[in-house]
């Protein structure tokens, strides 16, 4: 970001954006190649009528489901395969979101950016929250303390990205991608060997 300097009236030094200039976002994530090929497959047959900001607000729908059917599921584990749709659903509409503003040139850059990532904190907690469900009280803080371990690989993202420019979504070859399918892995596992396991395993 190229930045102009000038001194006020008041001789306070001052700093003004001359270009805004958003995140280089970089991957180097197991599944990364095949998601870029699936994006050049399916980007020209997404409907016109399906804009940018309605697959990044989707995500609190899917926010939603999560909460919603991690409830039930503490009746009946079976809700959890719904929880697993919620996932990939989120995945579908994350991935493409802003894909599709670049792909048609319509994208809200500064508002995606922002909505972006913020509603992908909010997915983060929706997981936790439904799993919640599922747990004794006594596990409540492992979850809290799972939800500090991602907060803190979010603010290193952020922190890397003041430094660098580059917004880097994966970490040890392991990105949102890989995340979602270990909640979907853990979510069947829990259908066919129920929570005491899951439980015993938390920190």
């Amino acid at each position: 970001m190229q930045l102009l300097s000038r001194i006020n009236g008041d001789g306070v030094f001052e700093m003004q954006s001359e270009q805004y200039a958003m995140a280089t976002k970089s991957s180097s994530s197991l599944l990364s190649p095949l998601e870029r090929r699936l994006a050049r497959r399916v980007l020209p047959h997404i409907p016109a009528w399906l804009e940018t900001y309605h697959l990044t607000m989707l995500t609190l729908v899917w926010c939603a489901g999560l909460v919603f059917f991690g409830r039930l599921a503490a009746s009946d584990l079976r809700w959890l395969w719904a929880s697993s749709l919620m996932v990939v659903m989120h995945y579908l509409t994350d991935f493409f979101d802003g894909k599709v503003g670049k792909f048609r040139d319509t994208g809200l850059v500064r508002w995606g950016f922002y909505m972006d990532h913020l509603l992908d904190f909010f997915f983060l907690c929706a997981v936790l929250a439904g799993y919640s469900f599922l747990l004794p009280a006594s596990s409540h803080l492992n979850l809290f303390l799972v939800l500090a371990v991602f907060g803190g690989y979010v603010v290193n993202s952020f922190l890397a990205f003041t430094a660098s420019g580059r917004f880097h979504i994966s970490h040890m070859k392991l990105g949102p991608t890989e995340f979602r399918i270990a909640i979907v892995v853990i979510n069947a596992l829990l259908v066919l060997y129920g929570t005491r396991r899951m439980a015993k395993s938390l920190p």
